[in-house]
């Protein structure tokens, strides 16, 4: 028999295995559903037969993925669990927010090792090509490097802030981490010395995976976006747009050229790696979406969320009524400026673009096009901008970025911000009115 966790997780167990029935009739293909609480990691075994998920309810859990059924709960953490792998031997390795990592026998089912080193919690962990490493990113700013037959910790990297995520190159010759002040790090794995920094995310990096080649990496943001790397090059190749809110998940299929990525706005996207075309959209869990992980052959998608279930997404199928209107929907909204984009990631903090965003630190843009300035209603405006008759055009958004908002209007409470580039300032206008519905006067 499985050991059992705290009390209240066996309660949130019985009310996940209540409300089923009623998710069921929702969540389309096949859907594992024995956790209780948020599913933060999924990992596929080499030959595609069993998973592992990791989950807030402090469990990982061991899936039989032919027969849809769990085979092992495995509890040993004080806390939520954040991330798992497979090991040689029939073993498993996972990361918790208590700051250790354990060491599973999955035919025994029991913890074997307890790996201590983290101050703080440990967020993501990777594991070494030849499977005799692993190497952990912890919320005390390092990615620690441990010798799995030892069970100890060899090298201790030290990084910028603290580190989201953790990959291993195909070589195993270098360490590549994601920071939460955005930035990317990578180390030789022989020494720990530093290689290169990668910028190109405006917050955190929350999720990183890199191809079977070593030449290609994804990422994903609290800035909404997907970032592809040329890791040859140590630059940005391409950025991929889509997601409403923080982008959480991130995967790189194994011979099929696709991106997959999560978020907390609830969607499973696929996109193409070489032009990035977005190819899926799939809305099938209740909540933020935390892992993504594509099976072996390339052909299933399995994800995991905040709704406590993991889906399995078939690539090999049309997409359902649902998915298809979805994906249509998204197609058919016109090409925005890519630049403009770019440069907007720096504003969404403040404001929202659609027609049910509502205001945030700034108030929304949706219809500002046309808009007399400060007349938005519910949102607390300056005096300077309510009384400024102040009409937003192409001509007043290009001035207030060339000049500040101080100049253009004295005492408005905007935040300094400058544009001096006047191809980027047309850029942003490009993309804000292809998202604002602009339809006032340009």
């Amino acid at each position: 028999m499985p050991r059992k966790g705290p009390s209240w997780l066996a309660g949130l167990a019985a009310l996940g295995a209540l409300m089923a029935p009623a998710m069921a009739q929702t969540i389309a293909e096949a859907t594992l559903d024995e956790h209780g609480g948020p599913v933060k990691s999924v990992a596929v075994s080499a030959d595609g037969s069993r998973a592992l998920t990791a989950s807030f309810d402090y469990s990982v859990i061991l899936w039989d993925l032919r027969g849809q059924e769990a085979l092992a709960h495995l509890y040993g953490h004080d806390a939520a669990v954040n991330d798992v792998a497979f090991l040689p031997g029939g073993r498993a390795i996972s990361a918790s927010d208590d700051g250790t990592l354990a060491i599973w026998d999955l035919a025994d089912e029991r913890r074997t090792a307890r790996l201590s080193g983290h101050s703080g919690k440990v967020a993501a962990i990777a594991i070494a090509p030849d499977g005799r490493l692993a190497a952990s990113a912890g919320w005390d700013r390092t990615v620690r490097v441990w010798d799995l037959e030892a069970a100890a910790q060899v090298l201790e990297l030290a990084a910028r802030d603290n580190v989201n995520a953790v990959q291993f190159s195909p070589d195993g010759a270098r360490i590549v981490a994601g920071n939460s002040d955005g930035s990317i790090q990578i180390w030789r794995a022989a020494d720990g010395s530093q290689l290169a920094v990668l910028n190109g995310h405006d917050f955190a990096v929350t999720a990183l995976d890199l191809a079977a080649d070593g030449r290609l990496a994804a990422s994903g943001s609290v800035d909404e976006t997907v970032q592809l790397w040329d890791l040859r090059q140590s630059k940005r190749a391409l950025t991929l747009f889509g997601h409403e809110g923080p982008v959480l998940c991130v995967a790189l299929s194994p011979d099929r050229g696709l991106v997959a990525s999560g978020g907390i706005d609830g969607t499973v996207r696929v996109w193409r790696q070489g032009d990035g075309d977005r190819l899926r959209v799939w809305r099938r869990h209740r909540g933020a979406v935390w892992s993504v992980a594509f099976t072996p052959d390339g052909r299933t998608l399995l994800s995991g969320g905040a709704d406590g279930l993991v889906v399995s997404h078939r690539l090999d199928q049309e997409p359902e009524a649902g998915d298809a209107e979805m994906a249509a929907i998204e197609a058919a909204a016109p090409e925005v400026d890519q630049r403009g984009a770019e440069l907007f990631r720096k504003c969404v903090a403040c404001h929202t673009v659609t027609p049910d965003g509502g205001h945030r630190a700034g108030p929304t843009l949706h219809g500002l096009f046309g808009r007399v300035a400060g007349t938005r209603p519910d949102y607390p405006y300056s005096p300077a901008l309510r009384e400024s008759d102040l009409v937003w055009t192409a001509e007043t958004i290009d001035r207030l970025f060339d000049v500040g908002p101080e100049t253009l209007v004295p005492g408005s409470k905007m935040p300094l911000q400058r544009m001096p580039d006047p191809t980027d300032r047309a850029r942003l206008i490009a993309y804000l009115k292809q998202v604002t519905g602009a339809a006032g006067p340009d």
